[in-house]
């Protein structure tokens, strides 16, 4: 019934409790495949031999996180398929209630519960919001909603929103399929090498013909992926849902970032490092130039341009690493531009239905 898609690099001391989160499920019925971005911590024989019924693929190279939840996609046999983390620990219903609610609304695309922090250190879990789902402010600010807040129950009610995290969202495999890339021999692109030190800009590695197309941008390499996939889904008509009866954890690499306000931005972005600030700047415009209708820039021109005003400024003063970004960033805007054409043609909504999942109240943030 739901395959779960694992995505590890160098993830073995966690896997334990992930994949001991997976055999509690009350639901039984899943199919389990391991993608390993060429791991040398052993992790991808540690599954193995742990779990027997895993499916494990080890790549060669480390392809990111976008090409190897591509595919885990192609080879999962199943009418849901979540991708997850390997630092997320489910509660034992969790599945169940998500495969639940989308049995009852045919048009639910993709799911997630309310995600708490885990703490791997003291080795707990928290009552500290990861995310609810993601929220997109007028200037196209994209953020996990409610992250670094207490779970005071503010956030119990199920609704819809614009998108979900890619923490460990549940998809339907019909909708994944419909919204998938197929650009065939055109979209040939560059895959970052082992370790993702390599320039995921350059021209070097060509799919071809042969090419199955992608659900993830595997241009993005890794960070934002998601966000994208959920902008292409409320584009393409489907619905995207968040349920709080769900609950998950999460031990977010970066820490859970309150990031609403300037000063929580510039306070929390001294916690991330150059490789994550660099994909999400070059990744933020890639989601926007694909997705991003022509009635909506004009409605929100000035929130958006006023973004990427203030985002230029802090670049030359604190950040210039960050113009090598903007240069991989034009480097892959022709292949955007061919996406953009496929998601343009095919997209079913119009502006009006957009409006409310992407002109949220601009709050006085700059990020990325």
């Amino acid at each position: 019934m739901v395959s779960v898609v694992l995505i590890c690099f160098n993830s073995k001391k966690i896997l334990k409790s992930c994949l001991g989160s997976l055999a509690a499920q009350t639901l039984k019925d899943l199919e389990i495949i391991l993608v390993d971005n060429n791991s040398d911590d052993g992790a991808c024989e540690y599954a193995g031999e742990s779990f027997p019924r895993i499916i494990t693929v080890q790549n060669s190279e480390n392809l990111g996180y976008a090409a190897a939840a591509n595919q885990g996609i192609r080879m999962a046999k199943s009418e849901f398929v979540m991708v997850m983390n390997p630092d997320i620990i489910l509660e034992p219903d969790y599945i169940e209630k998500c495969v639940h609610k989308m049995r009852e609304d045919e048009k639910i695309a993709a799911i997630t519960g309310k995600i708490l922090k885990y703490d791997f250190n003291e080795g707990k879990k928290t009552a500290v919001i990861d995310t609810v789902g993601l929220f997109c402010f007028r200037n196209r600010r994209i953020i996990d909603e409610g992250q670094g807040m207490d779970d005071d129950g503010q956030f119990n009610t199920p609704r819809e929103v614009f998108g979900v995290s890619g923490a460990c969202p549940l998809y339907r495999k019909s909708a994944l399929e419909d919204c998938k890339i197929s650009l065939g021999s055109e979209n040939a692109g560059g895959r970052s090498g082992a370790g993702g030190r390599s320039d995921a800009g350059d021209e070097a590695g060509v799919r071809g013909a042969a090419w199955p197309g992608e659900y993830f941008d595997e241009d993005f390499f890794m960070y934002k992926e998601d966000v994208d996939l959920s902008w292409r889904m409320r584009l393409y008509g489907w619905k995207c849902f968040y349920l709080p009866s769900a609950v998950g954890f999460h031990g977010r690499g970066t820490g859970v970032l309150k990031r609403f306000t300037h000063r929580e931005v510039l306070k929390n972005r001294s916690k991330l490092s150059g490789f994550q600030k660099s994909y999400s700047y070059k990744n933020q415009r890639l989601l926007q130039i694909k997705n991003e209708m022509v009635q909506g820039f004009v409605h929100d021109f000035f929130p958006i341009i006023w973004k990427e005003i203030l985002i230029g400024g802090y670049i030359v003063f604190r950040e210039p690493f960050l113009f090598k970004a903007f240069f991989q960033l034009l480097r892959q805007i022709p292949r955007a531009l061919k996406k953009r054409k496929q998601i343009m043609r095919n997209r079913r909504v119009g502006w009006k239905d957009m409006e409310r999942w992407l002109s949220g109240k601009t709050r006085r943030t700059i990020g990325n």
